[in-house]
């Protein structure tokens, strides 16, 4: 009976490990940047979850001027992968501009688009919101283009629920 079992074992192992590979080879091709259509701002970029991604204006291309700064890290985390993970583009994105810089997480690299670094903002609960653009007038969503989507904040709407400043040299 033993010596019945210990081969469907290593073959019950074997097909589990195979299972495990083919499904990360599928996850490690799913677009880690998205170009998504909103209503609002045209075609704009988003993260693999749906996650709107924000260009800083005080950032220059392979410069993030926003994560040494503490608070402004705390509400602009950068998009990060690992180091070995190459990122992908999702359908209607130039892949060729799609790149990383370092970060400062071990073993994470910021992706990147047309050169300049991509952040996701606190703000945003949910896929799809854009509750940072055009915040102190440094963070607007970014079309496929890789180029800053500045339009005017919906006037009426409540005040922001996190700090503001009055002066972009707070942020960084």
């Amino acid at each position: 009976m033993i010596r019945w079992l210990l081969p469907v074992a290593v073959i019950a192992a074997v097909g589990a490990g195979a299972a495990m590979a083919a499904t990360s080879a599928t996850t490690s091709s799913a677009p880690t940047v998205k170009a998504v259509a909103s209503a609002k701002y045209g075609t704009v970029l988003v993260s693999a979850s749906g996650r709107t991604l924000y260009r800083y204006t005080l950032d220059s291309k392979g410069v993030n001027r926003c994560t040494s700064v503490a608070l402004c890290n705390k509400y602009w985390p950068a998009m990060l992968v690992k180091a070995s993970a190459k990122p992908v583009a999702g359908p209607g994105l130039s892949a060729s501009l799609l790149g990383t810089i370092k970060a400062k997480t071990a073993g994470m690299v910021q992706i990147t688009y047309a050169g300049f670094p991509l952040y996701t903002f606190a703000g945003d609960s949910k896929a799809g919101q854009t509750n940072g653009e055009g915040f102190e007038k440094h963070w607007f969503v970014v079309n496929t283009k890789g180029a800053l989507v500045k339009s005017a904040v919906k006037s009426g709407s409540p005040a922001p629920a996190y700090p503001t400043t009055t002066s972009a040299s707070a942020w960084g």
